[in-house]
């Protein structure tokens, strides 16, 4: 297996982005460790966009690619168990969502190519990667913190809303 090419299939999945990547042949082909945090839910965006990249690959689920789902349930401890079992596994590569997931992914291991979602913090500042020129490790993915955006929000609820003298934000 081209590991290269596989984990640039993660991540194309991750961003819908089209990629041109030649699919395993049949058989169980790779391992993705699926390492949430949160409660099970199949329906979970980010499980939905990785399932529909990798089949516009030519990635089927049971046919020539296997999944395994790991729930925190909410119980951040738990995460850690999850984490070595994915390892013992040995799985081709860890799909970690949430700083508290990747977190764990990193500390499970070194070598197993980790793809990280998270939304709310900066790769650099996080201690995920080194630099963004030179990040080393094993992990790659889509980490969005954009504290600038946040004010552009606030001005243009200001001008839909201009009475508005409370606003909440989840």
């Amino acid at each position: 297996m081209d590991r290269r090419a596989f984990i640039g299939a993660m991540a194309g999945g991750l961003l819908a982005a089209p990629l041109v990547v030649e699919a395993q042949q049949p058989g169980r082909g790779p391992v993705v460790g699926f390492l949430h945090p949160g409660v099970s839910d199949p329906a979970v965006p980010a499980i939905t966009a990785l399932q529909r990249g990798l089949h516009a690959l030519g990635y089927v689920e049971g046919q020539n690619i296997h999944m395994e789902y790991r729930w925190g349930n909410g119980r951040l401890e738990k995460l850690s168990a999850l984490a070595a079992e994915l390892v013992r596994l040995k799985v081709d590569v860890i799909y970690a969502i949430g700083p508290q997931g990747i977190r764990t992914a990193m500390g499970a291991s070194r070598t197993i190519a980790i793809v990280g979602t998270d939304l709310e913090g900066d790769p650099v500042e996080s201690g995920f990667v080194a630099s963004y020129v030179r990040p080393g490790g094993n992990i790659t993915g889509l980490f969005l913190d954009l504290p600038a955006l946040t004010g552009k929000w606030l001005q243009l609820l200001r001008e839909v809303a201009p009475t508005a003298r409370r606003v909440a934000a989840l």
